[in-house]
């Protein structure tokens, strides 16, 4: 990336992270449902342009259907429609997308754990969501991984990440745990 790149691209993390603290400390729908007079931010990795890659989708001719648990013991239905090879600090990483099989959503869904699971990160998932792009071309950007709502409320159900999204590298971007 080059360095103007990079700049915007920090630029644009920033404002996206501020722009979702504002929404969690002001908004009906925020899943902080007690304590927000008290919120003053999400915690994150600091922005890391090498957990940003450029990756083509390798769309599976097929997508199977597969039942994903959730945090309440109940399962929802995914569609596996492909993967992303990406080189994560030296290590070769594979990593499964999804489109929800219950639901009217174009976007693609990376429920993942990761080495940093449970001791900086939230420790049941973090997710990523692309939108749909037509020539299977993406930006799969770590720094905006995210904790699932019922990493601050038990009132959520959230899909858990498949085994085969288990990876054994830190992803150390994105949102870190909210409670210690």
């Amino acid at each position: 990336m080059k360095p103007e790149d990079r700049e915007a691209w920090e630029r644009a993390l920033v404002r996206f992270r501020a722009e979702k603290d504002y929404f969690f400390r002001t908004s009906h729908d925020s899943p902080l449902h007690v304590g927000v007079e008290g919120f003053h931010g999400l915690s994150y990795f600091d922005p890391d342009s090498s957990f940003r890659f450029e990756a083509k989708l390798q769309r599976y001719a097929n997508p199977e259907t597969v039942v994903v648990a959730t945090s309440k013991g109940t399962r929802q239905l995914f569609n596996r429609v492909g993967y992303f090879d990406l080189n994560i600090i030296g290590a070769q990483v594979r990593i499964s997308a999804y489109q929800s099989a219950e639901r009217d959503d174009p976007n693609l869904f990376l429920p993942f754990r990761d080495a940093t699971s449970g001791k900086e990160s939230y420790g049941a998932a973090r997710y990523l969501d692309l939108k749909v792009e037509h020539d299977d071309q993406y930006a799969v950007d770590f720094n905006y991984a995210y904790n699932p709502y019922c990493a601050y409320s038990e009132d959520y159900v959230c899909p858990l990440p498949p085994q085969e999204n288990w990876l054994k590298v830190p992803i150390s971007a994105g949102e870190k745990k909210y409670h210690d």
